[in-house]
Order: C-alpha cells, then sequence, then structure tokens
C-alpha cells in the first residue's frame, strides 16, 4: 500500500513561488541601508542648497516635486516586479528602495508642506497603513509577508510597505527633530529605534507572538532608524548632524547594498503562516 505525502498546510507548493525573500538577519540590514539610502536620496532631490555648506548641496526640487518624480520610479519597478516570474533580489530590494526615496518626500510634504505637523501626519499615516492591513486580510485572508504569490497580493504588499515607508519616516523626523518635534537629536533617536527593535527580537526568541506582527512592526521600525541614520549623516553639525555630502553618504550606501544582494545568495521564502 503506498502513500501520498501532502506537504504540510505552512509549504508553498511548486507553483506557488514567493516573490519576497526569506527574512534572514541580511534582510534586515540590507532594509536598514535601504532605508538610509531613502534618507539621504529623498533629500538630495528635494531640499535646497545649505546655505553653510557645499558638501550639503542638493537639486533643491521641493517635496511635491520629487514625490511626482520618484513616483515615476515606484510604480515602474512594482510593475517590473509583479511581472517577474520569481523572486529576484536586484529586482526586490531596488524596489523596496523607491519605496523609501518616495516614502521620504510624501512624509516631508505632509508634515511640513500641509501644516499638520508630525503628530497630523504621523496620525494620518498610522490610519492608512492600519486600513491598507484591514482591507488586505479582508480580500485576501492574510496578511504574511510570505504568502505574495499572486499579482493581487503583490499590489497589498507594495502599498502597505509604502504606507509603512512614510509612516517611519514622519516617526523618525518626530522623534528627533527640534521644530515640531521631540527634540531628542539624531543619535538619541537612532539610540530609541535600536532599543525598540531589540524588544521586537527578545519577543521574537522569547515568545509566541505572531510572526507576521512582529515582521510589520519591524519593517516599519526600521525605517525611522534609518531616517535618523541618514538625517545624522547629510545634516549641519549645529542641527546634531555629521554634515556629509548626500550624494556620497547615498553613494557609499548603494555600494554596501550591492554587495549583500551580490556576494550573498538569496532564496525566497519558502512557507507561509
Amino acid at each position: 500500500m503506498t502513500t501520498t505525502h501532502n506537504p504540510a498546510p505552512t509549504d508553498l507548493t511548486p507553483t506557488e513561488n514567493s516573490k519576497v525573500p526569506e527574512v534572514t538577519l541580511v534582510f534586515w540590514i540590507i532594509k536598514i541601508l535601504a532605508t538610509t539610502l531613502g534618507e539621504t536620496g529623498g533629500d538630495a532631490l528635494s531640499m535646497g542648497e545649505s546655505s553653510d555648506t557645499a558638501s550639503s548641496m542638493s537639486a533643491g526640487q521641493g517635496y511635491l516635486i520629487a514625490t511626482a518624480i520618484f513616483l515615476v520610479p515606484f510604480v515602474f519597478m512594482v510593475i517590473v516586479q509583479a511581472k517577474a516570474k520569481r523572486f529576484h533580489p536586484a529586482i526586490y530590494w531596488l524596489t523596496i528602495v523607491t519605496t523609501t526615496m518616495l516614502g521620504t518626500t510624501i512624509a516631508d510634504y505632509a508634515t511640513r508642506d500641509l501644516g499638520i505637523g508630525y503628530e497630523g501626519g504621523s496620525a494620518l499615516l498610522v490610519a492608512l497603513l492600519i486600513g491598507s492591513f484591514v482591507v488586505w486580510r479582508a480580500v485576501m485572508g492574510s496578511v504574511s509577508f510570505r504568502a505574495i504569490t499572486s499579482p493581487r497580493a503583490e499590489l497589498f504588499y507594495w502599498i502597505t510597505i509604502m504606507f509603512s515607508q512614510t509612516l517611519g519616516t514622519a516617526l523618525g523626523d518626530y522623534v528627533a527633530d527640534d521644530e515640531g518635534g521631540l527634540a531628542l537629536g539624531y543619535g538619541v533617536s537612532a539610540a530609541v529605534f535600536g532599543g525598540l527593535l531589540a524588544v521586537l527580537i527578545g519577543l521574537y526568541f522569547g515568545t509566541k507572538v505572531s510572526r507576521v506582527l512582529l515582521f510589520w512592526l519591524a519593517f516599519v521600525l526600521t525605517r525611522p532608524l534609518g531616517a535618523v541614520v541618514g538625517d545624522l549623516l547629510d545634516k549641519p553639525l549645529e542641527d546634531g548632524g555629521l554634515q556629509l555630502s548626500r550624494y556620497g553618504a547615498s553613494g557609499v550606501l548603494i555600494a554596501a547594498m550591492l554587495v549583500l544582494i551580490f556576494a550573498l545568495p538569496h532564496k525566497a521564502a519558502r512557507t507561509v503562516h
């Protein structure tokens, strides 16, 4: 008598190729680099030339125009990612980078140009993020980061990531900035968000809290961490930054990401929750 082996409920079948990477330490390192790049790259296009030093010179397009510019590569990369038949590390991470840069300029526009402040902007973005999860769960039945195996799931995934990146930028600015924020400074703010991530790590290894919940909390928190680290690198000395070139810092971050993406093996997520 022969028996047929049925895969466990959490296994992806051969026809359900996940389009997102397995979540590992390398994943989180690249994610933090990408979010930091989003801050320096977004600022490089949107913010004007510093009056204090040419090293902080940037394109000065303003938040709204920069948002319109970054929207183009974001939409393009989401389409490329959606049309891909399998997981491609370079395509995936380039799409992530476009969300971080677009999220930076959207958050800055919402909290500064619209005049609703960090509290108003953060509250609005929290509502949008929660709303995207609610709709995603209602339509697809799961918000698992590993269950991205269809175009519809990918659409919800990238919309949710966009809201999370934008919210993270607003939170980072709210905690660090002294004009309308908590004025903790960039270094202290980085320590705060790093500490919160450490708490999530403790919950991951020491409890049975939902892995999906912990993933999305970590995904949101790595964005303000990257935002304040990016500001630490390129803001003027009198504002608590290191006043490095935005273009130079962005170049170093891109180089580090390329090394991690192409020198290390990457696998697609293999299970769903």
